[in-house]
């Protein structure tokens, strides 16, 4: 009986690229029965027959002809969701454990001219977030960032290289020594609120990667607010946000 890799046979027999399938296998999306692939260069007989188990969590805010507003879990993918909601395409993108508002587009008229609204920084953003250290003032954040690529993306401060970058951060509540906090972004710069919430001494809690010395079981930032064209959409906090520990 013929035997090929888990991933290469995955490809074949759902109509997918060789590191799509990889990817979906890496990501613990994949099954045989009840058993999980763990290994994509594992071999298997061609024979096998998998299945994929998208996230089933996602909450659909809103949807029409033209447009799909998703409230994303957290620890979920964005392009996850984008395989999940069949014809749609997405507009932007949120970091893997960012939750909330996710918008995505039904046609290629539509999504042009949504994608050219984000591009001339059209596109209202509102973001709650839990932050290391209190903070009793509003905090204006005007910073370029420059995203090095090379692995697992990084943004860092940089007057030279970086892009110009916006955040407007409000204080709503102080616990102990963290703070929740509102937060509105005019740019969408790659890991933005983070980079700079870090350069202002309030690394995101649970960020590591940018300071945080809060150990958590992911970023605690919440997309909760989005408006484009005349849509509003505002997706409810999860628990983690509403109320720190």
């Amino acid at each position: 009986m013929a035997r090929d890799k888990a991933y290469k046979v995955l490809a074949r027999q759902k109509g997918l690229s060789n590191n799509k399938a990889k990817e979906l296998i890496d990501r613990g999306l994949v099954y045989v029965g009840d058993k999980k692939v763990k290994i994509a260069r594992a071999e298997i007989s061609e024979d096998t027959k998998f299945r994929i188990e998208y996230p089933e969590d996602i909450e659909i805010l809103y949807e029409d002809e033209d447009i799909v507003a998703v409230n994303k879990p957290a620890q979920v993918d964005s392009y996850d969701i984008q395989d999940a909601i069949e014809g749609a395409q997405l507009l932007h993108r949120l970091d893997r454990e960012t939750s909330g508002v996710l918008l995505l587009g039904r046609n290629e008229a539509f999504i042009e001219k949504a994608v050219n609204e984000f591009k001339n920084r059209r596109v209202k953003k509102e973001y709650v977030a839990w932050v290391e250290g209190v903070v009793y003032e509003p905090i204006e954040i005007d910073e370029p960032i420059h995203t090095v690529k090379k692995g697992k993306a990084f943004s860092i401060i940089d007057p030279l290289r970086g892009k110009k970058a916006h955040t407007l951060v409000k204080p709503e509540e102080v616990q102990g020594k963290k703070s929740k906090v509102y937060i509105e972004i005019t740019t969408g710069r790659t890991h933005q609120i983070r980079v700079h919430l870090a350069h202002v001494g309030h690394p995101v809690v649970g960020d590591e990667q940018y300071g945080s010395r809060t150990q958590s079981k992911r970023i605690l930032l919440h997309s909760a607010k989005m408006e484009i064209f005349d849509y509003v959409f505002e997706a409810k906090e999860p628990k983690d946000i509403a109320r720190y520990k």
